[in-house]
C-alpha cells in the first residue's frame, strides 16, 4: 500500500489538522520530512498553518469550506451573507465564506478562497445557533436565519436604522429579501438576540417581524 492509500485509510475525512497527519505518519521515521513531501506532491494541501485538506486526486469527497471556516479561526460560526444565502433569504452568493467570532475581526487568503470574520458579544454567540451533521461524524456550526441576519444588521456599522420602516426598507431594496421570507422569522428569537447583543438595530428586527407575521 502506498503513501496516500495508507494516509487516506488512516484519515477517512478530507478536513484535517497536523496532530492527524503526524498521527498517520507515526511509522516514518522523520514525518515531517514526509510531510513536505507530501505537499510538494500535492497530495494534500495546506489551507493554514496545522490545517488540510486532501489534493484533488486524493479526494474521496469535496472537501467543507463551511468545517474549515469553523477550524481556521475560532471560536467561530458561518453567518452573515454566507449563511443569509446558505438558508435561501438573499439572491446573491457570498464570495467570501463570511463568520462571526468572539475574538477580534480577522480576514484568511487561502488556496481554498477567502474567509472573513467579524466580532459578535460572546453573551450572544450561541443564541440561534444550528450544528450541521455531515457524514463521517463531521459536523459544522452556522447561524440560522434569524441570527444570521441580526449578525449583519449588528456588522453594517455605517447603517442608520431607526424605525421598523426603514428597517424593512433596508432588508427587502439593499439585502433583496423577500417580505414573506421575514415573515417566517422567529421575531421571539429575535428579541433573544437583540438582548444579548445590547442592540437598538435587531429590537427593530423584531418587532417589524412580528408586525408582518400578524399581517
Amino acid at each position: 500500500m502506498g503513501v496516500p492509500e495508507s494516509l487516506r485509510k488512516a484519515i477517512p475525512w478530507e478536513e484535517f489538522d497536523y496532530q492527524a497527519l503526524l498521527d498517520a505518519l507515526q511509522d516514518y521515521a522523520h514525518p515531517r520530512d514526509k510531510i513536505s513531501d507530501l505537499l510538494r506532491k500535492d497530495v494534500i494541501v495546506r489551507v493554514k498553518k496545522g490545517l488540510y485538506i486532501f489534493g484533488d486526486s486524493y479526494r474521496k469527497q469535496p472537501y467543507s469550506r463551511e468545517i474549515l471556516a469553523n477550524l481556521i479561526y475560532g471560536p467561530s460560526c458561518v453567518s452573515l451573507e454566507y449563511a443569509l444565502h446558505n438558508h435561501g433569504l438573499t439572491p446573491e452568493r457570498s464570495i467570501a465564506l463570511t463568520s462571526v467570532t468572539t475574538k477580534r475581526p480577522k480576514k484568511f487568503e487561502t488556496p481554498v478562497g477567502l474567509f472573513l470574520y467579524k466580532n459578535v458579544p460572546e453573551a450572544g454567540f450561541h443564541v440561534g445557533l444550528q450544528r450541521v451533521e455531515l457524514e463521517n461524524g463531521r459536523a459544522f456550526l452556522i447561524a440560522g436565519p434569524e441570527k444570521a441576519l441580526a449578525d449583519k444588521f449588528r456588522s453594517d456599522r455605517g447603517l442608520k436604522i431607526r424605525s421598523q420602516k426603514e428597517c424593512l426598507d433596508y432588508l427587502v431594496n439593499s439585502l433583496r429579501i423577500e417580505e414573506s421570507d421575514l415573515a417566517n422569522l422567529d421575531a421571539g428569537l429575535l428579541m433573544k438576540i437583540a438582548k444579548a447583543y445590547g442592540s437598538k438595530r435587531i429590537h427593530f428586527l423584531s418587532g417589524m417581524v412580528r408586525r408582518l407575521r400578524k399581517g
